[in-house]
């Protein structure tokens, strides 16, 4: 069960009064005594894109926990103030070296909780391939794409997810 009122979250980020746990609604929640500032533990939210070519998904092999040295979708956080189709596109490209247009939304996943961080959310598009030489970048070491055969370990629940859908879909190739 997700905790609503961690006692790690000590101090008011707006005027630094410690915190107190409060039922607020329906949850205990950290609030602060001074200035009624309530900490919600919102939920991470991640974009990743589904790309294939000739019936293979695109994969990357991540160096960063969660799932370190496990395969996944490439990805990446949103952060406030984002699109997260721009997003997508960023994350692909920074991952692979590859260009793609964020096409059609596939799925939104929820990814159980994980004491390593990671998205507890995340959103899913098909992707066209428009370019670029597959090399892998940023906090992946590698990106290959994999048929239904041929899978590596998997990270996420996400992953695995998308890959259900993308073999049982009958327009799978690119």
């Amino acid at each position: 069960m997700a905790i609503s009122a961690p006692e790690h979250y000590a101090f008011c980020p707006r005027c630094a009064t410690p915190l107190e746990t409060r039922v607020v609604t329906d949850k205990p929640r950290r609030v602060c005594p001074n200035c009624d500032f309530i900490y919600f533990t919102d939920p991470k939210v991640g974009v990743g894109v589904l790309i294939t070519q000739d019936n293979k998904l695109l994969l990357v092999r991540r160096t960063m926990n969660p799932e370190r040295g496990k395969w996944s979708i490439p990805a990446g956080f949103l952060d406030r103030d984002e699109d997260p189709r721009d997003v997508a596109v960023r994350e692909v490209f920074e991952e692979t070296n590859l260009r793609v247009a964020v096409e059609e939304l596939i799925d939104v996943y929820y990814n159980p909780p994980s004491d390593q961080g990671g998205a507890s959310i995340f959103i899913l598009y098909r992707g066209r391939l428009l370019g670029g030489r597959l090399r892998a970048g940023d906090d992946a070491d590698d990106a290959a794409f994999f048929g239904p055969d041929d899978l590596p370990d998997l990270a996420f629940a996400s992953t695995y997810g998308a890959i259900q859908t993308l073999y049982r879909s009958d327009d799978n190739t690119s």
